[in-house]
């Protein structure tokens, strides 16, 4: 029997059912009707956690369920790539109103070469990223140089940059008030102290879902599922087990630099329209580079990534999360 039309926020994904949390606050199991286009994209999941949902609830004997007729448009989404050559792509999570990015100077190291691979994607994705530093509580001197200069060098082009301890509860209170009234996802490297972060914003979640994941991963064609959870603070996160980032998505050469904010700025100064700021002349990316206006480190990333270097290194997704 039709009962009626509600509107949801997906909430998790189990392959053929979603979980759906209506304008109500209850939680209704949906399937969807029939087959769903979206926008060209060959997605092997039509619907993603994070979509905003239309859904007509119907009742079979004792059997109440919604089946989802629209989704709404998304303001942006991430995609992960299939591992075979079929061209198929996985949503992953959609609606992702900032993406934090947990960084390490050592023990595990992040690379710049990784946080620009995540800035560009995050910005082809239309993600606002904030950076944080972690585990500044045991950080010498040196190594808290090193930090601020990584900060000051990210600021300046533009992203905002926050020094933290996930043990020590070291600025805590920050990215709590960045959350707020806003859908959230946190990734970084293995040990960077991400689910111990989570755990701290969150006790009762506990989130011990990243572990169990990689060791239930059988070959490269298990599908993930991202998940969603509201906190107690009206915030939600999305937890995307076994991703470490995003992956990179497809970027034509000569867009690239459009991607890189401070090389973006001053490309219209360049001699020409679609230089790559590589070996052309009358560069004002390289200019920028001389006058120290624009971080060897991020120009080096922009080449790595132009010529479609260590790609590999990168993709390797299936990191269990520390506890």
């Amino acid at each position: 029997m039709h009962l009626c039309s509600m509107t949801g926020i997906v909430y998790k994904s189990t392959g053929s059912w979603y979980h759906v949390k209506a304008e109500s606050g209850v939680f209704y199991r949906c399937r969807i009707k029939g087959k769903f286009r979206m926008q060209g994209i060959k997605s092997t999941n039509p619907v993603a956690v994070g979509d905003n949902v239309q859904f007509e609830l119907e009742e079979t004997g004792d059997d109440t369920f919604g089946v989802i007729n629209t989704i709404e448009e998304r303001d942006n989404y991430i995609i992960r790539k299939s591992v075979n050559l079929s061209k198929q792509t996985h949503i992953i999570a959609a609606n992702i109103d900032v993406a934090f990015l947990l960084i390490t100077l050592n023990n595990p190291p992040t690379f710049t070469t990784f946080i620009d691979r995540f800035l560009v994607t995050a910005e082809a994705y239309h993600i606002k990223t904030v950076l944080l530093f972690n585990k500044i509580d045991v950080y010498n001197e040196e190594e808290l140089d090193e930090i601020k200069y990584l900060a000051a060098l990210y600021r300046e082009v533009g992203y905002e940059c926050i020094g933290i301890s996930a043990k020590t509860g070291k600025n805590l209170d920050k990215v709590k008030e960045m959350m707020i009234g806003k859908t959230s996802m946190f990734s970084g490297h293995s040990g960077t102290g991400k689910s111990t972060l989570i755990n701290a914003l969150e006790p009762s979640l506990d989130l011990k879902t990243s572990i169990i994941s990689a060791q239930h991963k059988q070959g490269q064609h298990t599908t993930t599922f991202a998940e969603m959870y509201d906190l107690s603070f009206d915030a939600r996160i999305i937890d995307t087990p076994g991703i470490k980032g995003f992956g990179i998505v497809e970027i034509e050469k000569e867009e690239l630099g459009n991607y890189f904010p401070e090389f973006f700025a001053v490309k219209q100064e360049c001699k020409f329209n679609n230089c790559l700021h590589k070996d052309e002349p009358h560069c004002a990316v390289k200019d920028g580079l001389e006058d120290g206006k624009i971080a060897w480190s991020r120009y080096k990333s922009y080449l790595q990534i132009l010529e479609g270097e260590d790609e590999q290194q990168y993709r390797t997704d299936d990191f269990p999360e520390e506890q």
